[in-house]
């Protein structure tokens, strides 16, 4: 009876990779890490799976659309879909034990039931930095957490890249002064402008709001140049609403402070367009584009939120927060040709390779090497040696150390660059 074999595949919407990609996508996060490390963030981790009327306390619309949810005997679950809200949850429910102002980052896979396109995954990798605050929180913390996202992309070597930010509060205050009722499907229509388009956005925000407000919306939007000259072009509108002023004075402290932080003024812009669909943010707003490649859309985004806590505590927990995207950002950068020319800095040292029966041998060298640093495995496998040497080549593998019974006699370690295929002999004595 012929066996019934099933094709290996998986769902749409899910990335897996090969072995060598797999060790570049290790490494960019381990040097992402390094830096949020080195900047004094402390790394958390909380479940895949939360209680759903946690996880989906605070959203609405198309957020909870996307949130996969199901049942497990009487307790309705779901899987996290930022990394956010369960660090609002965490913070709420350990706010004893913690120190304020509470500076996190975490790295883990969260799930959205998105529309399967190119790009867009379902299942994805995020990193996330946020700084939390016990009752208040300094508009300074915005700016940092973009310097240190701005340090993460240098990094790795990615330096063609622009944070586009604005505040929420400034089109919030407009809106009042408008006395525009639907608030949320401006913002939400506005966030959508990019991917619609002019034409389609100024006809849909007219039949939302009429064509005298439209166009005055529309001519906020359009305001370009400098950061300093959008300010200028902002305050000269001479709207007397608290929100507003306080969106221009924020925004303007924001630009103030990256540059002080060491961010370069080519690195960020103002985009009054960026309003970020969570409703959860609450003033600073920001996403990433890389420039030249504008139309991979947002690599990183984030921004400030109140009090993301308010439904788990009683306690004042404003917060800002950055996440960078690294499922999607491995795409784009696959796309753009980035990733073929990628230094590793963490790849194999060394790959010892046995000749005749010398295993004790290599094993000593191997366990010697390690205990100084270096990154070193053994073939174990009795191929021949252009088997061997072909492995080698394949793994992309520098330096070889062929160990014979010359080698083991004379206590000498035999090393061929796989790059030059010059061999040279180093003596070597255990310590």
């Amino acid at each position: 009876m012929k066996k019934n074999i099933i094709k290996p595949s998986i769902l749409p919407g899910f990335m897996e990779l090969l072995p060598n990609e797999q060790q570049i996508f290790n490494d960019i996060v381990s040097r992402i890490t390094k830096v949020y490390e080195e900047n004094g963030c402390l790394a958390i981790d909380t479940p895949i799976i939360e209680k759903a009327e946690v996880l989906l306390a605070k959203t609405g619309g198309e957020t909870e659309k996307q949130v996969y949810s199901f049942q497990k005997g009487k307790n309705n679950l779901a899987l996290r879909f930022d990394l956010t809200v369960p660090f609002a949850r965490y913070v709420a429910q350990y706010y004893n034990e913690l120190v304020f102002p509470f500076k996190r980052y975490q790295i883990g896979k969260v799930y959205r039931g998105e529309r399967n396109q190119k790009g867009r995954y379902r299942e994805f990798y995020q990193c996330d930095i946020d700084v939390i605050g016990k009752g208040k929180l300094s508009i300074d913390n915005d700016a940092w957490v973009i310097s240190l996202a701005s340090k993460a992309f240098k990094s790795i070597g990615l330096n063609n890249y622009r944070f586009q930010i604005s505040n929420r509060k400034i089109l919030k205050g407009i809106l009042n002064e408008l006395e525009i009722d639907k608030t949320n499907e401006v913002m939400i229509l506005i966030d959508k402008y990019n991917k619609i388009g002019k034409e389609v956005f100024s006809k849909e925000l007219k039949s939302l709001i009429g064509a005298e407000k439209s166009e005055y919306i529309n001519k906020v939007l359009d305001i370009n140049g400098t950061n300093k000259e959008i300010i200028g072009e902002l305050l000269k509108l001479k709207i007397d609403n608290k929100d507003f002023i306080e969106g221009i004075e924020e925004l303007n402290k924001v630009c103030y402070i990256l540059s002080i932080l060491g961010v370069g003024d080519e690195e960020f812009e103002i985009n009054l367009k960026i309003i970020r669909g969570l409703d959860y943010y609450t003033g600073t707003v920001f996403e990433t584009i890389l420039t030249g490649n504008e139309g991979y859309g947002s690599i990183c985004s984030g921004g400030r939120y109140d009090n993301l806590a308010e439904n788990y505590t009683n306690n004042i927990l404003p917060g800002v927060g950055i996440s960078i995207g690294i499922t999607r950002l491995f795409f784009v950068l696959k796309e753009i040709g980035f990733i073929d020319k990628y230094e590793m800095k963490n790849k194999l040292d060394y790959l010892i390779i046995p000749i005749g029966d010398t295993i004790k041998y290599c094993a000593e060298v191997m366990r010697y090497l390690q205990k100084n640093g270096k990154r070193v495995t053994v073939y174990f496998e009795e191929d021949s040696l252009k088997k061997k040497m072909n492995y080698a080549n394949k793994i992309a593998v520098s330096d070889v150390i062929l160990i014979g019974e010359e080698e083991v006699e004379k206590r000498e370690v035999k090393i061929k660059n796989m790059d030059s295929g010059e061999s040279k002999n180093l003596e070597y004595r255990l310590l």
